[in-house]
Formats: C-alpha cells, structure tokens, sequence
C-alpha cells in the first residue's frame, strides 16, 4: 500500500509529484532543493547555505514519516558544480551521521538554478 507523505514544513511539490510516498517499511523522497517553505523561494545563497536549507526541508519530511535522518539508508545527491563538493560534504556530514549509502554527481542544471538537491530513501520501521 502507497502513503503520500506531506508536510507544510517542507516546500510543496512544485510539479506532478509528491514530496514523498511509503512504501511498506520505506519512505521514499522526491529530490529537495534549498527553497524556504515559509515563502516559497529560494533565499539562501552559497553552498552551504543552501545545502543547510535542503536539510532542514529533509528533516521535515521525516519527521512528517515518523523516522529520522539516522534511518536513511540512501541518499542521491545532485551538484550543479563538483567544485562544491568539499563544502556539501561538510553540511551534509552534520545530518547524515550513521553514513548512509550514498551517490552524488555534477548535473548541468537543477531547478530554479539551485546549487545542490537531494533525495532519500529512509527506513520506516525497524
């Protein structure tokens, strides 16, 4: 069975998406990108500013799930400049600590021309 998992702390889907969706003992995220869900925009500027933003946007799906960041067991990460990588993985370490397996590349473009976007996969149950 299919659960649609919203939030008005994260952005709302901003196509024919949902924000996530469970799946038996999984819940499964669209991408985030660093828009604040408050105002709709995108508002943080920089690397890590940005990547900040995308987390906090993580951690309110989750939490609308019932699970937290230490359940992720996969993340897909986007950057639209592989020079950015140093600086990502230094937010990003902060939140993801039980290192989840991971897969991050350079797009050419990402919405809105954002500087990072994620997805998960979490576990919903133990």
């Amino acid at each position: 069975m299919l659960k649609k998992i919203t939030t008005e702390k994260a952005p709302a889907a901003i196509g024919p998406y949902s924000q996530a969706i469970a799946a038996g003992n999984f819940l499964f995220a669209s991408g985030q990108i660093p828009i604040n869900p408050a105002s709709g925009e995108v508002e943080a500027e920089g690397i890590e500013a940005q990547t900040e933003q995308v987390m906090k946007n993580i951690g309110a799906i989750l939490e609308a799930a019932g699970t937290d960041y230490a359940k992720v067991v996969k993340t897909t990460c986007f950057l639209a400049d592989m020079g950015d990588f140093a600086a990502f993985n230094g937010v990003y370490e902060k939140y993801f600590t039980e290192k989840p397996a991971r897969s991050c590349v350079a797009v050419k473009a990402l919405p809105k021309n954002v500087l990072c976007e994620v997805e998960i996969i979490a576990l919903l149950e133990d």
